[in-house]
């Protein structure tokens, strides 16, 4: 007999504290990953942190007060976020 089992993996709920990102899905499976891994999230204050929401049914998560989007792909392929590259302005003295 041969059972089809539907292994996509989905969270069901989050918690963020000082050192990790874990989220754990519906499936019974936890991941973490370190804090560090999401550069926006590290730098969020807890409360920023604490208020986040599921997105395309469990497949990823927002925190709208950050800006940050995670998705279960992401965190089980081990992805940290990248830095944006920093933008090299150029003095305008005449823009003053």
């Amino acid at each position: 007999m041969n059972t089809v089992i539907n292994a996509e993996p989905r969270i069901k709920d989050v918690a963020v504290n000082d050192e990790t990102i874990t989220a754990h899905l519906i499936d019974g499976r936890t991941i973490s990953v370190p804090l560090a891994w999401s550069w926006r999230l590290s730098e969020a204050t807890p409360a920023q942190r604490a208020n986040w929401r599921l997105i395309g049914d469990g497949h990823g998560i927002h925190w709208p007060d950050v800006d940050e989007d995670l998705s279960t792909e992401e965190l089980l392929r081990g992805a940290p976020a990248p830095r944006p590259a920093q933008s090299k302005a150029r003095s305008n003295p005449a823009a003053e």
